[in-house]
């Protein structure tokens, strides 16, 4: 990235952001929009006359090379930014976006403003992604601890949160379906509840004294 302005190619087979993406580097400063691709082969096939610095490429195409594409544009310049957008946050797609080497992923709907951060923290930082996938990505790692209930009882609710069955709680927590069921029994006395909906919708308005990782 030699240059002060970098210069950036997007593909994106909707023609209806086409305009959009026009007009947004038009009130860029430091990107140009050297290039908009309906498909991954299209890009390709023009790749050595543009030589981009950052690549935007919507994950959901035609023929299928969104991600895949991820790969194809690495054999072609190793260090070139990629960024994924899409309307999909499906944690397992961003994951396998970034198993492909991708730098970054944004939902939609993405603004001029939204955009330009995007880019700033690819060119300065070397990654971006969209506030709600962060949020999901914490979220996974977090598990409300719920003070009237045992340490046992917590982990329970936790895999109840999760939809799984007895068996698979059973079989997580090395523990016999009996003792589970004994388990979901006290939480459903302490809830005073009786069945797993109802438990699930009163514990979501319980406060939660501490989120460990």
């Amino acid at each position: 990235m030699k240059s002060n302005i970098l210069k950036i190619i997007v593909i994106e087979n909707d023609q209806c952001l086409h305009e959009a993406y026009k007009y947004y580097f038009e009130t860029y400063k430091d990107y140009s929009l050297d290039g908009i691709y309906v498909s991954v082969k299209e890009a390709l096939l023009d790749y050595n006359n543009v030589m981009p610095d950052i690549i935007l490429s919507e994950v959901s195409m035609p023929d299928g090379c969104g991600i895949e594409g991820i790969g194809h544009f690495r054999k072609k310049d190793s260090n070139v930014k990629i960024i994924m957008i899409t309307a999909d946050s499906d944690f397992e797609v961003v994951k396998k976006a970034f198993n492909k080497m991708a730098n970054g992923y944004l939902t939609k709907p993405v603004n001029k403003h939204s955009l330009h951060d995007a880019l700033d923290s690819v060119k300065y930082e070397g990654a971006t992604i969209s506030n709600d996938i962060t949020k999901k990505i914490i979220s996974m790692f977090q598990k409300k601890s719920y003070a009237s209930f045992s340490e046992r009882e917590n982990e329970i609710i936790h895999y109840l949160g999760q939809g799984a069955t007895y068996k698979t709680i059973a079989d997580n927590l090395f523990l016999t379906p009996s003792t589970i069921n004994f388990h979901i029994q006290n939480i459903y006395l302490k809830l005073d509840v009786n069945s797993k909906s109802e438990a699930l919708a009163k514990l979501k308005d319980l406060p939660h004294f501490e989120c460990y990782v």
